[in-house]
């Protein structure tokens, strides 16, 4: 399993998952308020992995330069990045906009019946 992870289970779900998840959706929450596109939003997400990376050796030993194991720190860091930022701009579009648009779900809006049609 520490193969798989690039790091002790333990220190994943520690440190990836809850220490660098919770920057992840504080990251994604912000990106949204921005406006920023989703090529902002997987700029950060490597360069949290890469923070989550150097902590992962610097506190606990795990290997640095293990490539599988940035690329996996990486992903689910991502993962929860986009995943918060897709429902902040959800979120942002139907509040900023609650006459044009409605939810349609976590992710997602939808135009209200007759919101465009000018009448």
């Amino acid at each position: 399993m520490e193969h798989l992870l690039g790091a002790s289970l333990p220190v994943f779900l520690g440190l990836t998952v809850v220490v660098f998840g919770g920057f992840a959706v504080l990251t994604g929450q912000t990106l949204a308020e921005g406006w920023k596109p989703v090529s902002s939003v997987l700029a950060y997400s490597l360069l949290l992995g890469l923070g989550d990376r150097f902590l992962a050796w610097g506190l606990f030993g795990e290997p640095l330069l293990s490539v599988w194991g940035f690329a996996v720190h990486t992903v689910v860091i991502g993962a929860i990045t986009l995943t918060t930022h897709r429902i902040a701009i959800a979120r942002r579009m139907v509040n900023q906009y609650p006459w044009l648009y409605e939810r349609n779900g976590p992710f997602a809006w939808r135009e209200r019946v007759g919101a465009g049609s000018g009448e």
